[in-house]
């Protein structure tokens, strides 16, 4: 009797089922970590694609903020066995939601960036719901045969670790963001152009891009004054003239992409960047009515 006492107890499981469990968790771990490591540090970023999966420009940079934490916390307690239970729970609660929001959404985003994860091109359709089924059932494997949840005051830690991480990860990008130092000149026409003094706006556009034209429209009825508009092509450049005659925004059009995204980066497009006496004033992410005038005048770019 003893020895039956010594041995496995009747609620361990059997190797095979943690194994799984464990691999399931670790696949999961890996993804949430990399998609909410991604969005705290380049949060951004995150936002404008946000926007362009329709969630309202407004709440996105809190949106991408949000669930940067939520998806590292996800990452974090799922990849420790004692809490893998609640990780698996609270991925299972994401992806839900993810399918929900794609799935009531799906017409608008047919064939769209879904937006999840920074190197990864996963359109919204058919595969994109197959594929977050599957990251589902992993959860429901993780969490199932995993053990019962222990030490909640460490969990609470651990997120209080991750908000930390956030808020700091926000606080310096925030803080890299102005003051960068322009390039003395950019090539116009094959020729120097000075963005060295006075007020000089750099618009990154797609000229294929209908929410950038739509943006220029708007930003072309603006009282630009003294400033300098400066259009920046990031993709086929040749068809920049004919994407600012379209949209009426007056701007010269500079061959200087990768110098201008190496200086002051380049989350995606539209994007603008304001630059006072040389220096970056502002990024501006947002181009959606009543943005980029708002900030614009606040800045006093516009008159």
């Amino acid at each position: 009797m003893a020895q039956r006492q010594q041995g496995l107890s009747p609620l361990e499981l059997p190797g095979w089922k943690t194994a799984l469990s464990g691999t399931a968790a670790f696949l999961l771990a890996v993804l949430f970590l990399i998609s909410g490591v991604w969005k705290i540090t380049d949060a951004p970023a995150a936002a404008m694609r946000m926007v362009q999966a329709r969630v309202p420009e407004s709440l996105s940079l809190f949106a991408a903020v949000a669930f940067g934490i939520a998806e590292t916390l996800a990452g974090v307690l799922i990849l420790v066995p004692r809490f893998r239970r609640w990780g698996a729970i609270l991925t299972g609660v994401l992806l839900a939601a993810f399918l929900l929001y794609f799935a009531l959404n799906y017409n608008a985003l047919r064939g769209a960036d879904c937006s999840c994860f920074p190197w990864v091109k996963r359109v919204v359709g058919p595969a994109f719901f197959l594929g977050d089924g599957l990251m589902l059932l992993l959860a429901a494997v993780a969490g199932y045969w995993s053990k019962p949840p222990e030490s909640l005051r460490s969990a609470i830690l651990v997120m209080g670790a991750v908000v930390v991480f956030a808020l700091v990860s926000y606080g310096v990008d925030v803080t890299r963001a102005s003051g960068t130092r322009a390039p003395s000149t950019i090539a116009v026409d094959g020729r120097p152009y000075s963005i060295d003094s006075g007020r000089v706006f750099l618009f990154f556009f797609n000229p294929q891009c209908m929410h950038c034209l739509e943006a220029s429209k708007r930003m072309s009825q603006l009282h630009w004054g003294g400033t300098k508009v400066v259009a920046v092509p990031v993709e086929v450049p040749q068809y920049a003239a004919q994407f600012l005659e379209t949209s009426g925004l007056s701007a010269v059009v500079t061959q200087d992409f990768e110098l201008l995204r190496k200086t002051f980066g380049f989350p995606t497009y539209p994007y603008g960047v304001a630059i006072q006496n040389g220096r970056r004033k502002a990024s501006l992410t947002k181009f959606d009515d009543p943005e980029p005038a708002a900030t614009l005048k606040k800045l006093g770019f516009v008159e």
